[in-house]
């Protein structure tokens, strides 16, 4: 619920009581002695649903503009048996949970920050995302996160279009650009302090093999949903008056790890291989605005001036339409990572159970272990070669199976993407003597 409070033209004291009487409005009204424009303030209670639509109210009806000098307050307790019937009668409309739209456009002004402040934490935040990420470490790189300031300027932006606050909107677009570019150049510089000085003394193909690494060289389908989740998200809480603070990190969980990977590929000198970061950060990046715009304009945000009404609403539909074949077409390399992850999945699982089948045959012989190694292409990598550990008897020569294995194998489906090498799969087989307990003999 909101307190809200009117100051009161000259001349329109009776038309702004007529409006609050005609809705059932408790209030309170107090003379303005200050000697100004102003001859009183009223203060009133209203459902957050109602605020909107009542302040239009009073400016079309009883001419009070911006200029009125309007505060709108969150009140946590209302005890009226008629504020009651009012708070049922605007839960039962059609206008939803959601804050007025001046509150709104407050909201996004506050989340979107200074340029000082917000440069500083967006590249301290790629530090420590670059830190958590060649230490392997996801503590480090979720404080990175909790520090990213990214969620104002893409609810900026939003909100910017949908108001047609054109001043908002560019706010947000300039703070989303300038905060990328800046979170990959911090990384950059800082990985390749930490390389040249070799405090991390690791070559390409070790960095790249970084789980916290890795995980985000091939970015598959679901990453676009967390993003798509973040933007939601985001938009519902700003609209409803709830904290975004959790949300914002949720939304930085989408940006700033892959950000920092971008700028570790560069320090390492493998640019191509963070092709996969880059499309993930753009189709993120993309993902959180449309959603957001989506949730603004579907719960009904519109500029105040009715005559600015049908170009905000046809410029908001172009951009979401925009935004969404873009990521549209992104999101066609996520399929193909998703897809190829898949394959190397059903090829893994199809030279296992070949390999099994091979050494059950052999009563002797044991499968000890089993791995499928993939080249360093990201972010396609296909079997590049498939090692096996097979047990035998102490004081036996075992049968030889790599033939069979590399035949059996090797006339297996890879899929469309073919082998990493584009030639042969290697197979290796390796024997160790294995000491089997003897059987348990049965009682009797």
């Amino acid at each position: 619920m909101r307190l809200v409070q009117v100051m009161i033209p000259v001349g329109k004291r009776d038309a702004v009581l007529s409006v609050l009487d005609s809705r059932a409005i408790d209030y309170v009204l107090s003379d303005e002695t200050s000697g100004r424009e102003y001859t009183a303030v009223v203060s009133f209670p209203l459902p957050t649903s109602a605020v909107e639509p009542i302040l239009d109210q009073l400016r079309e009806e009883a001419g009070i503009d911006r200029d009125a000098y309007t505060v709108v307050l969150e009140a946590e307790t209302v005890v009226s048996q008629k504020y009651e019937q009012l708070e049922k009668e605007w839960e039962d409309g059609e206008e939803g949970e959601r804050i007025a739209r001046d509150e709104l456009v407050a909201r996004a002004s506050d989340l979107a920050p200074d340029w000082v402040p917000f440069l500083i934490m967006t590249f301290l935040s790629a530090l420590v995302a670059t830190a958590g990420l060649l230490l392997d470490s996801a503590a480090v790189v979720v404080g990175s996160m909790v520090i990213a300031p990214l969620i104002g300027p893409a609810m900026a932006t939003s909100v910017g279009s949908v108001v047609d606050d054109r001043e908002l909107f560019v706010r947000g677009v300039k703070l989303q650009a300038a905060g990328a570019l800046l979170a990959i150049a911090g990384a950059a510089l800082f990985a390749s302090a930490l390389r040249y000085s070799n405090i991390v003394p690791l070559g390409p193909m070790e960095v790249l093999a970084i789980d916290e690494v890795r995980e985000r060289l091939s970015p598959g389908v679901p990453s676009l949903v967390v993003a798509l989740a973040a933007g939601v998200a985001g938009a519902l809480s700003l609209s409803s008056g709830v904290s975004a603070a959790l949300v914002g990190v949720m939304i930085a969980a989408a940006l700033v790890p892959p950000t920092a990977v971008i700028g570790i590929g560069i320090a390492w000198g493998e640019p191509t291989a963070v092709f996969g970061s880059a499309v993930l950060v753009a189709v993120n990046f993309l993902s959180i605005n449309f959603a957001a715009l989506a949730v603004f304009f579907y719960k009904g945000y519109r500029p105040e001036q009715w005559f600015k009404t049908e170009d905000a609403r046809r410029e908001t539909i172009k951009r979401i339409g925009t935004l969404g074949v873009v990521i549209l077409l992104l999101s066609s390399f996520l399929g193909g990572v998703t897809y190829a992850s898949y394959e190397r999945a059903v090829f893994a699982d199809d030279a296992r159970d070949t390999v099994e089948e091979l050494v059950d045959a052999e009563p002797s012989l044991s499968l000890i272990s089993f791995d499928v190694e993939y080249g360093a292409a990201f972010p396609f990598r296909s079997a590049e070669r498939v090692v096996v550990t097979i047990g035998h008897p102490p004081g036996t020569d075992p049968p030889s199976l790599v033939g069979r294995i590399y035949e059996r194998v090797g006339a297996l489906d890879y899929g469309p993407f073919g082998l990493s090498s584009g030639g042969d799969l290697q197979v290796a087989v390796h024997y160790t003597a294995v000491e089997r307990k003897p059987a348990d003999k049965p009682d009797g």
